[in-house]
């Protein structure tokens, strides 16, 4: 489909997820790329939560490295006043592009840009939580627009060292098991590390998930085909600018004499009918130590994909 009708439906979705009883929707940043829609977060949450009427609506996440801190801040504190109590800012260090593409983003092109992610972090936070120290070169700036409502930061993250500065700061974490399957560790030292903040007394871990249900266990299978395609191109380093169909994805696999299940080392999915998909995602969680689960579905077909989450939503008693 057009990247005009994908940002649509994430738009339709996040009114079904609404409905479901699912209770976070986050929209990433990725750009340079046609098969993933969405460059700005921060202009897809607005109609999203003028369209929804309970759901947290976030970013998962802001590449903060493009950006100043500043500007950031003042766009999810005006997010925030518009939808009170509503609005998550997820974070992630990485650039959400190639290097190409990085450098094109970035104002001054002069030198390569600083790696000071803990530096921009830390004040973007305390823009956030007003607590820039009064001979702060910036302290007169802490008035945020939508003040006084407040958004819900996150550290997003694949790696050890996102857990390790979520733990520090006393942040919520949410790791990304559809990137990196290998995050129990991570997830397991950021609770034994965590200290308390004001904002956040105790840890709070999420895990996101790659899911894909149907009504049984070979239906899903065959969505899966897929996603499991497109990893396939991504780290065979080919270009793939569209999410293949099933029968394109079938015939792949078929001329690479590959079993359709397939996907790269350090991904894995959760596949199958409602049943088979909430064992899963309970046995995870657990390894995990995880309080909430997010789930994403990449799925050639919207109505199929707007399927899955229903299947799951009623597996565990959303509405």
């Amino acid at each position: 489909m057009s990247s005009a009708q994908a940002l649509r439906n994430s738009l339709d979705l996040a009114v079904l997820a609404d409905r479901l009883g699912y209770y976070r929707y986050w929209v990433a940043e990725h750009h340079g790329t046609q098969s993933l829609a969405c460059a700005s977060p921060e202009v897809l949450i607005g109609p999203i939560a003028a369209a929804t009427s309970r759901l947290r609506v976030g970013s998962g996440g802001v590449m903060l490295p493009h950006y100043s801190p500043l500007k950031v801040a003042e766009s999810f504190s005006m997010l925030s006043g518009l939808y009170p109590g509503r609005i998550d800012l997820g974070l992630g260090r990485a650039p959400g592009s190639d290097s190409l593409t990085a450098s094109a983003l970035q104002r001054d092109r002069r030198q390569r840009p600083q790696d000071d992610f803990p530096e921009q972090l830390n004040e973007l936070l305390a823009y956030l939580w007003d607590e820039l120290p009064d001979d702060h070169p910036f302290a007169r700036l802490s008035a945020m627009p939508g003040s006084p409502e407040l958004v819900q930061p996150w550290m997003l993250g694949s790696s050890p060292q996102s857990g390790i500065w979520a733990a520090e700061l006393g942040m919520p974490y949410m790791f990304a098991d559809f990137i990196q399957a290998a995050g129990e560790t991570v997830a397991a030292r950021y609770r034994r590390d965590f200290v308390p903040s004001p904002h956040w007394p105790q840890a709070h871990q999420g895990v996101a998930l790659q899911v894909i249900c149907a009504e049984t266990d070979e239906e899903a299978k065959l969505l899966a085909t897929s996603y499991g395609m497109r990893l396939i191109h991504m780290h065979s380093g080919r270009r793939l600018d569209k999410i293949p169909s099933v029968e394109t994805a079938l015939r792949f696999f078929e001329e690479h004499d590959l079993p359709s299940s397939t996907l790269p080392s350090g991904r894995r999915a959760v596949i199958g009918s409602p049943a088979r998909v909430r064992e899963q995602i309970e046995t995870l969680a657990q390894a995990y130590g995880a309080d909430e689960v997010m789930i994403v579905s990449i799925i050639y077909d919207h109505e199929a994909r707007k399927r899955s989450y229903e299947l799951i939503a009623r597996e565990f008693a959303l509405v």
